[in-house]
């Protein structure tokens, strides 16, 4: 069976928050921070937030 591949969101921002956008049924509601990295996984739902080009961290 195949594993899906997470999703990849582009972000203007080093700091992201995510919910799993699942209303009642997503997580609960972190804050991310890319930190030295142009991109940051979320620990419950493993969305992928990806620097856009040409942004500058924050």
């Amino acid at each position: 069976m195949p594993v899906e591949a997470p999703e990849i969101i582009e972000v203007d921002t080093t700091r992201v928050a995510c919910d799993g956008t699942g209303g009642a049924l997503g997580h609960p509601r972190v804050y991310l921070e890319m930190g030295d990295e142009n991109f940051v996984e979320c620990p419950y739902c493993d969305r992928r937030f990806v620097l856009k080009p040409g942004a500058h961290a924050h």
